[in-house]
């Protein structure tokens, strides 16, 4: 198959500006329905099509890489991208890291212990769990109940946890 500048460039051009949009909108908490799935799973069609870019373009990134500009501007790119692996604030308390770990511990947290933070008896509280639509069966934690993983028992401790 030859490579054609004529449907690659839109390629990447469309997904670029699909992935700008929805990562703004991450960004700003403002992201709905399928925008982090479109964000996330849409990432590919772009990094396939800028390496199709490059493939065609070889000749111009490596002209480009070959001038001080164009190499004090990757390398700065590669530093931020090596400075992003270190821990620095992704941990911070009160942050997302902290809430996933507090929601990981309820998840596998008998149900009675639930009940007793949600300060409720345990019929009550199973009663949240039928009204969800997770009956709880012969489930004894929210983890065995709906699995592994963290988004998902987050929401459903959120939904029964907060009834008054």
């Amino acid at each position: 198959m030859k490579l054609d500048r004529e449907w690659i460039t839109p390629v990447t051009a469309g997904a670029f500006v699909l992935l700008g949009v929805t990562g703004v909108l991450m960004f700003f908490h403002l992201d709905t329905g399928l925008n982090k799935l479109a964000h996330e799973w849409l990432g590919w069609v772009l990094l396939a099509a800028v390496a199709l870019h490059l493939t065609l373009n070889f000749k111009g990134l490596k002209r480009q890489l070959s001038q001080p500009r164009g190499q004090i501007l990757a390398g700065l790119f590669v530093l931020v991208l090596g400075l992003s692996f270190l821990p620095l604030g992704g941990n911070a308390p009160g942050g997302k890291a902290a809430f996933m770990a507090t929601a990981g511990a309820l998840a596998d947290a008998p149900i009675g212990v639930l009940a007793q933070v949600a300060r409720v008896d345990e019929a009550t509280l199973s009663k949240r769990f039928d009204a969800a639509g997770h009956p709880l069966g012969d489930a004894t934690t929210v983890h065995e109940l709906i699995g592994a993983d963290p988004g998902t028992q987050a929401a459903l401790l959120a939904q029964v946890l907060r009834q008054r």
